[in-house]
């Protein structure tokens, strides 16, 4: 960069001097050629020695930017596809998950069917044991009561048949029978 600063500052003078009349005009014709061969030799050398490796560097990097850009448009149209196809699969896995959850009602409800039916089954056997015990408990209790009315009665058919003979001689038949 200083060169071309260079250049262009000793090229400079010759471009800024003016002609005073014709006939100087046309001696400096040549030298004007002169000045702008070396100028443009000049901006071609400085052009091809920086120019080409600037270039050249910025074109790779473009290169390298565009292989870049389609790496990541390549891989966001593939994360894009694979979102794509989830979409699609999920109206199925929403089904297939509806239909999972319905099967899991399902039994869970048999099971709690069955539980509920064990549990009935459980407390009629249980009733039935109370039945049974409360039928035993007042069986008994029939037959306790029975058989007090039946000593009852026996005591006063005893006591109406029993006059003060009959004791005399039930006494003397039992002092009798003692050995």
């Amino acid at each position: 960069m200083k060169r071309v600063c260079l250049i262009l500052a000793m090229a400079l003078p010759l471009f800024a001097q003016e002609s005073k009349s014709e006939g100087a005009e046309k001696d400096m014709t040549p030298w004007m050629w002169a000045n702008f061969v070396i100028l443009a030799g000049g901006l071609a050398y400085l052009s091809k020695k920086y120019g080409g490796p600037f270039f050249a560097a910025r074109a790779e990097g473009i290169r390298k930017d565009i292989v870049n850009a389609e790496k990541t448009q390549a891989e966001s149209d593939a994360k894009i596809a694979e979102v794509n196809a989830k979409l699609a699969n999920l109206g199925a896995e929403i089904a297939q998950m509806k239909a999972e959850n319905q099967r899991d009602q399902a039994r869970e409800s048999e099971r709690l069917q069955a539980r509920h039916e064990a549990e009935l089954l459980r407390i009629r056997a249980q009733a039935q044991q109370e039945i049974e015990s409360a039928t035993k408990l007042a069986r008994m209790e029939l037959q306790r009561q029975a058989a007090t009315l039946a000593l009852d009665l026996a005591q006063k058919k005893v006591e109406a048949r029993m006059n003060p003979d009959m004791q005399k001689r039930l006494a003397s038949e039992f002092v009798e029978s003692l050995p």
